[in-house]
């Protein structure tokens, strides 16, 4: 077990329990000192241990928190990058921490510049339940990684997880170096209002807000990892029998409730009945079922379901064609929490399910007859999360890149920049702020600090009053220069 700091007993007062726990981490902070190398190092081998051992424990709880999860999507979109993460992290750990030089100004020479990385202090992490592994450890990974003590709160709506999470972390460190908070959304709200040293937050853009003005008070930095509507823009050559498995995977991946995964995809105008076709195959193949096939996510809470068969009826109400995908014929309802993927064309802006994240497995098709239309489409919404582009011709693509904004971007394929340690996660606007993984992850939660090493001698000696004609004509020559 990976203790490095002796957990002390909270003090007395009128404070809640929350208040105590900063306290309390602050305190061994300050006592102890920044973790060095060594027991940063300790501190992600231990939780690498702990994560594979119980890694068949959090799978059970994860499906049963969603109430039938597909095993390999936990491995594969959980456990796996976590794993390579701390792998990543240990490799680079050392590199990442020494201070680098820096060029000094010449007018300053013979000193020295460094910049120095150094832990902000008390990191909060408020994670959401769609991923409730991956969402709460990635930033530990960072924050631990960048040598601060840090408090989680996981999602109330996968409690199960949550559990199993606060058992596994507290047998491996002391609560005044890493404490788990549960409890439900009055809980979140008092979490986020504590004067940490950095928030950092993944939910929803209107959650976001919320988390923003609580944090404002305290003048906290925060990442916001918020979500948004992904755009998927396929270039009218690009081969549908390539394009369809690569977004469809994607996009139906946790039962589509991925803050990066498709939210709509452009489709040139003269394709679209080719692509519905195309992908109502695609779909069947992947899910040949869906009540009794252990590989269909489910939606995590009958609300949820609620909320998307709203998005649905509001669609057709307004004129949407919808093409669910359902092979067999099943029953699919908000007991079972199986939501059939589902197709809509003919979509419009007023339209609620093309004015707010869907964050399930309804996909929104939208027409464009020419490129410059498609971007136009989406420039003139909120900057997304995430960009998917698939065309062969880098020109193209190249300026594809130079004429949009978003989160992060993927060519030819889906969602998988977050799984690249040596690219920065995060958003943009209304999809977020702030970003992190690899050494993003382990600056976002430093202090970067700027040092200068005065040499015995200086020539800034000459620029002090009294001013006389040498001062002047340094002055002088200085400008000049």
């Amino acid at each position: 077990m990976f203790v490095p700091v002796a957990p002390r007993s909270p003090g007395a007062g009128n404070r809640s329990g929350l208040e105590e726990t900063l306290e309390l981490q602050r305190n061994a902070l300050m006592e102890r000192g920044a973790p060095d190398y060594r027991r940063r190092r300790e501190a992600l081998d231990a939780l690498q241990k702990s994560l594979l051992a119980r890694q068949e424990g959090f799978i059970k709880a994860i499906s049963e928190d969603f109430g039938g999860r597909a095993r390999e999507e936990t491995l594969l979109l959980e456990v796996f990058p976590l794993v390579e993460q701390m792998r990543h992290a240990k490799r680079h750990l050392k590199s990442w921490m020494k201070p680098r030089r820096v060029a000094t100004g010449w007018a300053f020479l013979p000193a020295r510049s460094r910049v120095f990385y150094q832990p902000v202090g008390v990191v909060g992490i408020a994670s959401p339940w769609n991923y409730p592994l991956l969402l709460t450890l990635s930033p530990l990974v960072c924050a631990l990684s960048a040598g601060n003590h840090v408090m989680l709160k996981p999602s109330e709506f996968a409690p199960r997880t949550a559990v199993l999470v606060k058992e596994m972390l507290s047998e491996i460190f002391a609560s005044d170096y890493v404490a788990v908070i549960l409890g439900d959304a009055d809980v979140s709200a008092e979490f986020t209002s504590l004067p940490f040293d950095h928030l950092i937050f993944t939910g929803s853009t209107q959650v976001g807000k919320k988390v923003m003005r609580a944090a404002s008070e305290n003048l906290t930095p925060v990442t916001l990892e918020l979500g948004g509507k992904s755009p998927a823009l396929l270039q009218q050559d690009y081969p549908l029998d390539v394009a369809l498995p690569r977004i469809l995977t994607g996009k139906l991946y946790n039962a589509g409730q991925t803050c990066i995964a498709p939210d709509y995809v452009l489709v040139q105008e003269s394709a679209r009945e080719r692509f519905i076709e195309r992908a109502a195959g695609v779909i069947a193949g992947l899910y040949p079922g869906l009540v009794d096939n252990p590989d269909y996510t489910r939606v995590i809470n009958a609300r949820q379901y609620e909320r998307l068969k709203g998005l649905l009826n509001d669609a057709q109400a307004k004129g949407a064609s919808i093409t669910q995908i359902n092979p067999r014929g099943e029953e699919c309802n908000a007991l079972n929490r199986v939501f059939p993927p589902t197709l809509v064309s003919g979509v419009t802006d007023e339209m609620t399910l093309m004015q707010e994240e869907i964050f399930g497995p309804i996909l929104p098709i939208v027409t464009y007859k020419t490129m410059e239309e498609a971007l136009r489409y989406i420039n003139e919404r909120p900057r997304p999360l995430a960009l998917y582009y698939f065309d062969l011709d880098r020109r193209r693509v190249n300026e594809v890149l130079r004429r949009t904004i978003s989160g992060g971007v993927t060519i030819n394929d889906v969602i998988l920049h977050i799984a690249q340690n040596n690219l920065p996660f995060g958003g943009i606007g209304p999809s977020g702020m702030g970003q992190y993984h690899g050494f993003d992850g382990f600056e976002t939660f430093s202090k970067k600090k700027g040092i200068l090493l005065q040499s015995r001698f200086s020539a800034a000696s000459i620029l002090r009053p009294p001013y006389g004609k040498l001062a002047g004509r340094m002055i002088k020559f200085l400008i000049g220069k």
